[in-house]
């Protein structure tokens, strides 16, 4: 059974920082990139920010560009996107992805992406 569960959201004054992590149980993340995508009220899900099975390759969208780094632990199933500088923008709800596709300019879930529940993600101004 797979199993996607994010950790570390809360309540942020803006120019803060926040760790998220999320483990992924029963999915073979060791070869598959993954990903973390966001979705605010009224909006679409975008893709925030995604990494190739071994961390060689990542892509960022332009908005988060600079200020977040994402990185995996596969010894411990585990994705992280540490979140630094942060806005009222950022502001959302944030999920893991269990195998995405991305290029150096898309990230984007499939259809056989797993999902986690979200972790809220609140910047206050």
């Amino acid at each position: 059974q797979v199993q996607v569960v994010e950790s570390g959201g809360g309540l942020v004054q803006a120019g803060g920082s926040l760790r998220l992590s999320c483990t992924a149980s029963g999915v073979r993340s060791d070869r598959n990139p993954m990903g973390w995508f966001r979705q605010a009220p009224g909006k679409e899900r975008e893709g925030v920010s995604c990494i190739s099975w071994n961390g060689a390759s990542k892509y960022y969208a332009g908005s988060v560009n600079g200020r977040f780094t994402i990185s995996r632990d596969n010894a411990k199933n585990t994705l992280y996107l540490q979140m630094s500088s942060l806005k009222p923008e950022d502001t959302a709800m944030y999920y893991c992805a269990a195998e995405v596709a991305f290029s150096g300019s898309w990230c984007i879930p499939l259809k056989s992406t797993y999902w986690g529940q979200g972790t809220q993600v609140t910047v206050s101004s």
